[in-house]
């Protein structure tokens, strides 16, 4: 079972991402923020997460300044991941120069990122 957390500013695509991920794959969701900076506040406080899953256009801040926060894990445990509207080859290859591990369209890839949540599942298990 992977534990993750969702940043996202969308209360409607929170509680869908967050009913399809745990229907499709072994997902516990452990919480969620709207913006930045509590999401850095939250990573800040906690290293017991598997998966972040991160959008770009948050509340306050953006995905980017959490993918920098997160470039200091160490855990190779941990894996974060980009799901946006907005997954353009420059915005693919920005997202993981700053440590994303995958980046998903929010509008044509959740079964693929249901299917990573799967595969990291059994590889840790």
């Amino acid at each position: 079972m992977l534990s993750a957390f969702l940043v996202e500013d969308n209360p409607l695509i929170r509680e869908n991402l967050s009913a399809a991920l745990t229907e499709l794959a072994p997902v516990q969701m452990l919480g969620w923020a709207a913006g930045e900076e509590a999401a850095r506040q939250w990573f800040a406080a906690h290293d017991d997460w598997h998966l972040a899953i991160v959008d770009l256009f948050l509340e306050d801040g953006n995905g980017l300044g959490v993918l920098r926060a997160l470039q200091a894990r160490d855990e190779p445990r941990q894996h974060v991941v980009v799901l946006t509207n907005y997954a353009t080859p420059d915005i693919r290859k920005r997202c993981t120069d700053l440590g994303a591990d995958a980046v998903f369209d929010k509008s044509s890839e959740i079964e693929a990122l249901a299917q990573y949540c799967d595969e990291l599942a059994q590889a840790s298990s």
